[in-house]
């Protein structure tokens, strides 16, 4: 399914919406994730795909590849870490607490009895316990019964509790709240609700780094965008939200088109653009892309998309599974790459739209589009992604190193 955001507003930034998110805070962000030795902050890959541009009919495809930003394989190391420094912070002003010295661990005597809860699909929890461990605190992650084992063992690698319970993604965040108020834990969700949003704004702060990212390697000029549309995934709209957000502050009315995707049994996103206002999802909200299945928006992050995104649409599991093989495959122009279930959403977005001829005339996609994707994940579930593609992905990856040697020798 596709539809046109109504509501959305071709203007410069608001201000209201500084409030929540602005470059100067997202390069703060940036800063402080410098000093956690783990993070690779020189910039994942921006990939080009001439090979794959040529065959759906566009002008230009890139892909941001964030399985390649640190051991945890996604994007979230980016948003949990930045919370939880800023919760740090706020919770003892008076130590003048700095992210350098926190992420060294130097005041685990002042965190030993601090513990932070948080509900997970996978991704956000492994990057919240590996912070929690790095700073020195407790951490307990709660997952539902979806969360598959070897999701849940490679939370646990980072020494964090967790705690399963039955339900979806959204019961395991009602969850982790009521555990967080019968133990005095503190919930750093990158979800928000009623009271609850300078944790989900921070984390939305962290994942900004990628739209600053983008401009930098795209040589992206505020009057000139490299892109005239960009495809992110939905999910709670964290990521989405700060996407958009980031790169409308910087374009202001040169801003590119955004298209936020997410499963069709998890289309909160969707139903509330339909709507004009927050809706759950109506489907199952069980699916294999992971990091995206929630039924309920986070309406922090609607305050963004709410008026930010243009377009919205929905894809099944098979179009996921199919852009995944696709990326993995390469060509003699494209390289191989490791794209994870949910990863993999932008591309089967564009992919599904420009076979649908009504929906791609209404988003302005053709032979002059130049198109901006974010791989938001590698293979996080190694055997869910062998399953999906039909080869590991430390194959994949093999392939794609000799892809750049030959690209090397024939320049």
């Amino acid at each position: 399914m596709f539809t046109s955001n109504k509501h959305a507003v071709h203007s410069p930034y608001p201000d209201r919406l500084k409030e929540i998110l602005t470059i100067a805070s997202a390069s703060e962000s940036r800063e402080w994730l410098s000093f956690w030795p783990i993070i690779n902050m020189t910039g994942t890959p921006l990939w080009k795909l001439p090979g794959l541009a040529r065959q759906l009919g566009i002008a230009h495809i890139s892909i941001k590849d964030e399985s390649t930003r640190s051991p945890l394989g996604s994007f979230k190391a980016l948003g949990a870490p930045i919370a939880l420094l800023r919760l740090i912070m706020r919770r003892w002003p008076e130590h003048n607490l700095s992210a350098q010295d926190l992420f060294a661990g130097r005041h685990r005597e002042l965190l030993a009895h601090f513990t932070v809860i948080s509900a997970t699909d996978g991704n956000h929890g492994k990057a919240l316990a590996a912070a929690a461990q790095a700073i020195g605190c407790g951490c307990v992650i709660v997952i539902h019964a979806n969360v598959n084992a070897e999701r849940e063992l490679a939370i646990a690698r980072y020494g964090a509790r967790i705690v399963r319970t039955t339900g979806n993604y959204d019961q395991s965040v009602e969850e982790a709240a009521r555990l967080a108020m019968e133990n005095g834990w503190n919930v750093v969700s990158d979800t928000s609700y009623d009271g609850y949003e300078d944790v989900p704004r921070d984390v939305m702060q962290g994942y900004s780094t990628i739209a600053a990212e983008v401009i930098e390697q795209s040589n992206s000029l505020p009057d000139e965008c490299a892109f005239t549309h960009v495809f992110v995934q939905g999910g709670v709209g964290g990521l989405a939200a700060g996407v958009v957000g980031h790169l409308w502050e910087f374009h202001q009315l040169r801003r590119p088109r955004f298209v936020v995707v997410e499963p069709e049994q998890a289309d909160c996103l969707y139903q509330s653009a339909a709507a004009g206002q927050l809706r759950k999802a109506t489907g199952s909200v069980d699916s294999l892309m992971a990091g995206l299945a929630c039924g309920e928006a986070s309406p922090l992050a609607w305050k963004i998309l709410g008026p930010g995104a243009d377009y919205f649409m929905t894809i099944d599991d098979t179009a996921a599974i199919q852009a995944m093989q696709v990326a993995a495959a390469g060509n003699a122009a494209d390289p191989p790459l490791v794209v994870g279930e949910s990863g993999a959403a932008g591309l089967a977005g564009l992919i599904t739209l420009l076979q649908h001829p009504l929906g791609k005339a209404e988003a302005g996609l053709g032979p002059q589009s130049r198109v901006l994707l974010i791989s938001t994940e590698g293979a996080t579930a190694p055997s869910v992604y062998e399953t999906c593609v039909g080869e590991t992905a430390k194959s994949v990856l093999a392939r794609q190193i000799e892809w750049l040697r030959v690209s090397r020798d024939t320049r």
